[in-house]
């Protein structure tokens, strides 16, 4: 058996911190979508309709979505100048203390409008973490990854979405299993209060690895950037808006999926919460075990073939899981979930590579985040609450279907333009330095 060298083994170190470190930040994410959809518009806004309470308890998750392009920003400024490591270290552990401080808030019943204000204030924490964590996870990654193995490696942190996905579904599905008393008055808190344990767990992975390999000989030849939001927006403004294009599907679907369709299926087609929540979670499992393949094809084969194949798939399952989820069955909402879940998942495991390698070393955290985060604010976070205004307004799930459709077009168009970008920087660079070296 070949002995891995020491870049080899630093690299895979990296690759399971950065999986590790994802999964408990997507699980304290995931968790407040679930709870938006099952708990937060009966327990935190109770004076307003059921349907409108759903509305505002998805307009509460929204929020956490704004914030996150200014996390990106915060996090990638840190990042990008003082380390990679010491960002997603702060990330973490704000993330764990947040979710468990919505785990012990009380309800509208206790302290009235106080709750759903400090629920929305911890929401907006939590957006700050999140926008700073999945750059950073990427980048120490694939900054540590052997020449040529970027898609791969960043794939690492890409599995920590549907590990989060399946750590949430399982906490809800069993937690679902109680009486409607006791999971209103204290079970639906156990999944937020079980972040903690999680976190001890991340932090001392966090800790275990080394500072990313090119800032480190940023810093060392005296060119780490300044201000790497000015610098991107003067350099790479283009780029960051075709990344946020990219990024359109994987919000969406995931949240067509996790946040929008539970509330749909529990609230309008007589689902029993913890019957739909099995169909999430074995959603999760297929995505955790499928997703990896993206990134091989994609190595195997070449990227901008394979993330065509994938989106284009995407275009007719999207709406059949509406339909298949409208039919009340157990057995076809799994299959239209599972069908909805295999090309955007395996498209989410090339994306993070794509998005490193489109950006500079000395301002990519800044970039990579930014993108990422106004892609969630834009795409991401505002889809239960369109999803909800749509069914709402025109009491059919047809233009809800519609919208998912335009997602799936956007994150088509962004990412081949992305990638047809990045290859004429990249030849335009290489093209640059063999003429320095020549003179």
């Amino acid at each position: 058996m070949r002995r891995l060298s020491e870049q080899e083994r630093m690299g895979r170190r990296a690759g399971i911190a950065s999986f590790v470190g994802t999964s408990i930040e997507w699980y304290d994410f995931y968790i407040y979508g679930t709870a938006s959809a099952l708990v937060f518009g009966k327990l935190f806004f109770p004076v307003v309709t059921p349907a409108i309470g759903v509305l505002v308890s998805f307009a509460t998750f929204w929020v956490g979505f704004l914030a996150r392009p200014l996390g990106g920003i915060v996090f990638g400024h840190l990042g990008d100048r003082v380390g990679r490591k010491k960002a997603l270290i702060i990330t973490l552990l704000l993330m764990g203390f947040t979710t468990v401080g919505i785990g012990l808030l009380p309800t509208y019943a206790t302290i009235g409008i106080a709750a759903p204000i400090l629920l929305v204030l911890l929401r907006v924490v939590q957006g700050l973490a999140v926008g700073g964590e999945w750059g950073g996870a990427v980048l120490i990654a694939t900054e540590h990854a052997p020449k040529g193995r970027s898609i791969t490696s960043g794939s690492w942190a890409q599995q920590g979405s549907p590990s989060g996905q399946i750590l949430s579904a399982l906490a809800f599905t069993l937690v679902s299993q109680l009486p409607d008393d006791d999971f209103y008055s204290w079970g639906w808190r156990i999944p937020f209060l079980a972040s903690a344990v999680l976190v001890v767990l991340g932090l001392v992975i966090r800790l275990s690895i080394a500072e990313s390999p090119q800032l480190t000989r940023l810093k060392e030849t005296g060119q780490v950037a300044r201000f790497p939001l000015l610098d991107t927006f003067r350099h790479h403004t283009g780029l960051v808006v075709l990344g946020v294009f990219a990024c359109a599907i994987v919000f969406s679907a995931a949240y067509f999926k996790n946040t929008f369709a539970v509330s749909w299926a529990t609230n309008e087609l007589g689902f029993e919460r913890e019957t739909f929540m099995t169909v999430v979670l074995i959603a999760s499992i297929t995505q955790f075990f499928v997703q990896p393949f993206g990134a091989v094809l994609a190595s195997r084969f070449g990227v901008r073939k394979v993330v065509t194949i994938l989106l284009v798939a995407e275009l007719p399952v999207m709406p059949l899981m509406f339909v298949l989820i409208s039919t009340g069955s157990f057995a076809w909402s799994v299959v239209g979930m599972v069908a909805a879940t295999l090309p955007h998942v395996m498209f989410y495991s090339i994306l993070a590579g794509v998005l490193a390698d489109a950006f500079p070393a000395r301002v990519r955290y800044t970039a990579i985040s930014l993108s990422y985060g106004l892609a969630g604010t834009l795409l991401g976070g505002t889809t239960p609450m369109i999803g909800q205004l749509l069914l709402t307004s025109f009491g059919s799930i047809v233009p809800v279907v519609g919208w998912a459709v335009v997602t799936v077009l956007m994150s088509l168009i962004g990412v081949r333009a992305l990638l047809t970008r990045s290859a004429r920087l990249a030849a335009e660079t290489e093209t640059s330095g063999a003429r320095a070296g020549a003179e």
